[in-house]
C-alpha cells in the first residue's frame, strides 16, 4: 500500500508508515509526489549537511504567490529560508540572543499569559469549548514571545491576530484571499516592530535588546532583515510551539494518567514522538550524492523529520527542531513556553477525556490539532 508522507502529517496515526521509512538506508523516490524521501536519522543528517541541498529553489527564493509584497519581503529575509553567507551571521545573532534569555523568566511570562487566556480558563468547565482551547494554544506562545520582545499587554491581541493571518503565506494550501490578508498582516507586523524600535531604547536585558546588541557586535546592520527576522521569531513560535502544546493536549486526552508527569516531561516526549513540524524540504542546486543515490539540479528531497526522531538510532535528537546549520535556536524557549502552558491547563483541570475531539489543520508540514466539543461538527 502506498504511504503518502504529505497526507500522513494530518492522519491520526502515521507512525507505522514513518517507521517503515526510517528503516530505509537509502533515499526512496516517491513516484506520485515526484520527490525523494529521507526518513532515517543518517539520511536526514546527510541531506541537511549537504551544501548542494538548499532550503529554497535556486530560481524561486521567495514563493511566487507572495513575491513583491510585504509577506514576500519578510520571507526573503528570514534566516531559516536562506543558506550560505546570508544565513550564517543572522543565525549567530539570533542564537546568541535567545541563549542569553533566562528560561525561568520566559516560563513565568508564559504561565502568566496562559492563565489570562482565555478568560474562561478558571471558570466553569462547560465554558471552555474546543474552539477556545484551539485559539488559546496559538495565542499563548506568540503573545509570550511578543511580550518578551517588549510589546505592551494591550498590543498582544492584535499581534496574535496579524500573526494568524501572516502564517497563511507560508502554506501552499492557502487561498488567494488568505494570501491577500497575509500581505496586509505582514505590513502591520513590520510597522509594529518599527514603532517598537523607535519608541524607546529597549532594555539591555530584554530579548529585543539582546538581538540588537548581538547584531551590532556581529556587524549585521541590515535594518530590513533585522525587522523581518523579528517577525520570524513570532511566526516560528506561533505554529511550532502551538503544535507542541496541541499535541501534548492530545496525549493527555488519550492518556489522562500522564498528567502526573508534568508539562515539561510531556512536551519533551511530544517533541520527540509526535512533533509539530513533521516535514521539511531541500532543493538540489547542483549534482550531488546521498548514499548511493545521485541527485540532480532541480530534484527535491522531503525530509520526514517525524520518522527520523522516532528511529532507534536517532540518539534522542529532536529533528523537528532541525539539524546542523539549520538547528532552531529557539528550541529550549519553545519547550519552556509549551511546558508552562500545559502546566497551567493541568492546574486548572479543564481537560476531560470524553469532552473534546480533534482534527489536524490542513498542512503539508505542520501537525497542529484543532479541537472541538464531542458531538459538534468539526
Amino acid at each position: 500500500m502506498y504511504f503518502d508522507p504529505i497526507a500522513a502529517v494530518t492522519q491520526s496515526d502515521p507512525y507505522p508508515g514513518y517507521a517503515a521509512l526510517a528503516a530505509r538506508s537509502e533515499l526512496v523516490f516517491d513516484e506520485e509526489r515526484k520527490l525523494w524521501l529521507a526518513g532515517s536519522p543518517v539520511l536526514v543528517r546527510a541531506v541537511m549537511a549537504n551544501l548542494a541541498c538548499r532550503v529554497r529553489p535556486v530560481a524561486e527564493a521567495v514563493p511566487a504567490a507572495i513575491a513583491g509584497g510585504s509577506a514576500g519581503q519578510v520571507f526573503g529575509q528570514l534566516v531559516r529560508m536562506n543558506d550560505g553567507a546570508r544565513h550564517v551571521v543572522p543565525k549567530l545573532v539570533l542564537q546568541r540572543a535567545l541563549a542569553a534569555l533566562p528560561l525561568e523568566a520566559a516560563q513565568l511570562r508564559a504561565a502568566s499569559l496562559a492563565q489570562a487566556l482565555p478568560p474562561a480558563l478558571h471558570a466553569a468547565r462547560t465554558r471552555l469549548d474546543g474552539a477556545r482551547l484551539s485559539a488559546w494554544m496559538c495565542d499563548v506562545p506568540v503573545q509570550t514571545m511578543a511580550s518578551l520582545l517588549g510589546f505592551a499587554p494591550s498590543q498582544l491581541p492584535a499581534l496574535s491576530a496579524w500573526m494568524r493571518q501572516f502564517v497563511a503565506c507560508l502554506s501552499p494550501l492557502s487561498s488567494p484571499e488568505q494570501l491577500a490578508l497575509a500581505q496586509h498582516a505582514a505590513r502591520f507586523l513590520l510597522d509594529s516592530f518599527s514603532d517598537l524600535l523607535r519608541s524607546a531604547p529597549p532594555a539591555a536585558d530584554s530579548l529585543l535588546g539582546a538581538v540588537l546588541a548581538e547584531a551590532e557586535a556581529a556587524g549585521w546592520n541590515n535594518a530590513q532583515a533585522i525587522l523581518a527576522n523579528l517577525v520570524g521569531l513570532l511566526s516560528q513560535t506561533y505554529e511550532a510551539t502551538a503544535g507542541l502544546i496541541g499535541n501534548a493536549i492530545v496525549d493527555l486526552l488519550r492518556a489522562p494518567q500522564r498528567a502526573s508527569e508534568g508539562g515539561l516531561a510531556l512536551v519533551r516526549d511530544v517533541a520527540l514522538n509526535d512533533p509539530s513540524i513533521q516535514n521539511t524540504r531541500r532543493f538540489v542546486a547542483e549534482a550531488t550524492r546521498i548514499g548511493s543515490v545521485e541527485l540532480q539540479p532541480g530534484d527535491v528531497v522531503l525530509l520526514v523529520l517525524a520518522a527520523a526522531s522516532r528511529a532507534r538510532d536517532a540518539q534522542g535528537q529532536v529533528f523537528g527542531f532541525g539539524h546542523g546549520a539549520h538547528t532552531c535556536p529557539g528550541q529550549a524557549l519553545a519547550v519552556t513556553i509549551a511546558a508552562a502552558a500545559i502546566d497551567v491547563l493541568l492546574q486548572a483541570q479543564v481537560l476531560e477525556k470524553n469532552r473534546y475531539e480533534w482534527r489536524y489543520r490542513p498542512s503539508h508540514n505542520a501537525r497542529i490539532p484543532e479541537f472541538f466539543n464531542q458531538g459538534e461538527e468539526a
